[in-house]
């Protein structure tokens, strides 16, 4: 493009074809408004579903990276990052759809606030009852919070009117400075995908920098990992995240406490969820084996890998 880009619309997709669609489509309607120049780039993460394609004669897509391998949404999102040709670039999960004027409300907000690296939308369902999308930083603090049942009133960061500082946002719909980014080294690959955006928000605000919440950029957020029964994958994955976090930032015996101290709180909610019309017991229960034990069991990590054997298989039969 001959003029300077200010925004970069960064899609992740993988194997959502449906979804990503439905989320360009939004990205075109945001583009039509926007009084700067904008760009739109798809990182197709092998998914052999037709996204790819989707997203090439998609009128909102600039560029579409689409990679043979399946890897992880950390690597994902950093190497968007580090392409993008924006000051700011928004990453979005394939499953996220902005609503009007969302785009235009984050992009002030960080200019407003020159010290803000990130900016997060507010998450609703389809249904549009808002989601939790913003917290304070993992701790023995925050576990203790939610074993007692407190954790809305004081680890839940996200909700109100105005635009606040907070520890760190959901990244399904966020927006990135993309010279603080490239500051910190972008995101953790060591994070196949969960916490990687804590960690990234962490080491931003080790560095200087603040993420906010805008409440008045709303995005549609078609949440996964309390979807199914038992999302098994999702679970472990999520965990083993979660782990990695807390022992690239606190010590052994902090760790040690968060683990126990969130175990009991997943435990606690499965008894609950015995009584409790609409809950999982199994699906707690599986959260505290997961949390105790998070070398254990296969996750997303394991099921991309699967995924790329079979396609290697695949190229090496004979045609």
């Amino acid at each position: 493009m001959s003029a300077t880009v200010e925004v970069s619309f960064c899609v992740v997709s993988t194997g959502k074809r449906e979804l990503l669609v439905r989320g360009l489509d939004a990205i075109a309607a945001e583009r039509e408004r926007l009084p700067f120049v904008t760009e739109a780039i798809v990182l197709e993460n092998a998914s052999g579903d037709g996204s790819a394609e989707a997203a090439r004669a998609h009128p909102a897509v600039d560029r579409v990276i689409e990679l043979t391998r399946r890897g992880g949404k950390a690597a994902a999102d950093s190497r968007l990052l580090a392409q993008a040709s924006g000051a700011f670039v928004l990453l979005l999960n394939e499953d996220s759809q902005l609503l009007p004027g969302a785009t235009l409300a984050l992009h002030e907000d960080l200019k407003e606030r020159p010290q803000a690296a990130l900016a997060g939308a507010a998450l609703c369902a389809p249904d549009g009852s808002p989601q939790p999308c913003a917290w304070r930083f993992p701790s023995a603090w925050t576990a203790l919070a939610g074993a007692l049942f407190l954790h809305r009133r004081l680890v839940v960061q996200s909700g109100g009117q105005h635009t606040r500082r907070v520890d760190w946002c959901q990244s399904s719909a966020l927006m990135v400075r993309r010279e603080a980014a490239a500051q910190v080294g972008y995101l953790d690959e060591d994070f196949f995908v969960y916490s990687d955006e804590v960690d990234f928000a962490r080491r931003l605000r080790d560095a200087g920098w603040e993420s906010i919440h805008v409440p008045r950029a709303r995005a549609i957020h078609h949440e996964q990992l309390s979807n199914d029964a038992v999302p098994e994958r999702r679970i472990v994955e999520f965990a083993r995240g979660r782990e990695l976090y807390m022992a690239k930032h606190h010590g052994t015996a902090h760790r040690l406490a968060f683990r126990w101290l969130t175990a009991l709180s997943y435990a606690i909610r499965a008894l609950a969820a015995l009584i409790v019309p609409g809950h999982s017991p199994r699906r707690y229960l599986r959260h505290v084996t997961a949390t105790l034990f998070p070398g254990r069991g296969e996750g997303i990590r394991e099921a991309a890998q699967d995924y790329n054997r079979r396609l290697d298989r695949a190229e090496r039969l004979p045609r």
